[in-house]
């Protein structure tokens, strides 16, 4: 018996100590479940779905206003077209007509204009998520974020384009040139916005795709040519009369104040995590010196 005692006695010393409090489980509770969801380096797609799910109820939304804030929209318009003036910067309406001049390039821009930036932006999206997981967060952030200042403005300050305007000035070259899939005429018009002119959501997507294949693409050469992907954005939105050159400065830095915020809020959790860490590790060192 004393043997046995002893035995036991071993057994006890040498397993762990693990204190459990009465009636707790072991299983982890929904918000920590959750918690673990964002702190993977990607999401899981259903939850990628929720997002984009979210943020198209929220341009629907801002766009079902349109039809009460017509006259606001044509008031701001003219406010960009007189400061443009005022700084004599306005190569909206030479560009427009020197493309509605070129019927077969104003059939590219139109269909460049109305599909590329959804190609292109869903594709690096898919891309980054796939085969880059370890960038994917801040790039996702970034994106989430520049729409989302995007939609406020759109609210705040409804803007018509220049077509819109005055189109015997800015040729609707999208709508002229029949292009694919167009959003200005038929059954998708309902579904986009026409007032939201300021700021182009082209080239704050156009930009993102910019940055996004600049980081998968760290050691090639040539990766300075994805920023000529943004210039000809700007050239395709001002040349087809939807944006005005304001429009283009100001996606431009609703991109960049996005990219900055998430850029910092990637480095806060990326320090938040490994002080976590490393707190736990502290712990259990602790605890294994007291075993």
């Amino acid at each position: 018996m004393s043997s046995l005692s002893a035995d036991s006695a071993g057994a006890q010393e040498a397993a762990p100590l693990v204190v459990v409090a009465p009636g707790a489980s072991t299983y982890p509770g929904p918000w920590a479940r959750v918690r673990s969801y964002f702190r993977r380096p990607r999401t899981p797609l259903w939850l990628e779905a929720v997002f984009i799910a979210w943020l198209c109820w929220l341009y629907d939304d801002i766009n079902s206003l349109s039809p009460l804030r017509v006259g606001a929209a044509f008031a701001n318009a003219h406010r960009i077209l007189r400061f443009e003036h005022f700084l004599h910067l306005d190569p909206e309406a030479g560009l427009d007509h020197w493309l509605d001049g070129h019927q077969t390039l104003g059939w590219l821009a139109g269909n460049y204009y109305d599909n590329v930036h959804f190609i292109v932006t869903l594709g690096l999206v898919g891309i980054v998520w796939w085969r880059f997981p370890e960038k994917y967060r801040p790039l996702r952030n970034s994106l989430v974020l520049t729409n989302l200042i995007a939609m406020v403005i759109f609210w705040l300050l409804p803007t018509a384009p220049p077509r819109l305007v005055a189109p015997s000035v800015y040729p609707d070259i999208v709508g002229l040139s029949h292009s694919f899939g167009s959003w200005h005429h038929g059954t998708l018009a309902t579904a986009a916005n026409q007032l939201a002119a300021f700021p182009s959501l082209h080239i704050g997507w156009a930009a993102w795709a910019a940055l996004a294949a600049w980081r998968i693409l760290p050691r090639r050469r040539w990766r300075y040519l994805v920023w000529l992907y943004p210039t000809l954005t700007a050239f395709a939105v001002m040349a087809t009369g939807n944006h005005y050159l304001t429009d283009v400065v100001a996606g431009a830095v609703v991109f960049i104040v996005a990219q900055l915020v998430s850029d910092r809020w990637g480095a806060w959790w990326t320090s938040r995590e490994a002080r976590r860490a490393l707190h736990q590790a502290g712990r259990m060192s602790v605890v294994g010196s007291a075993d």
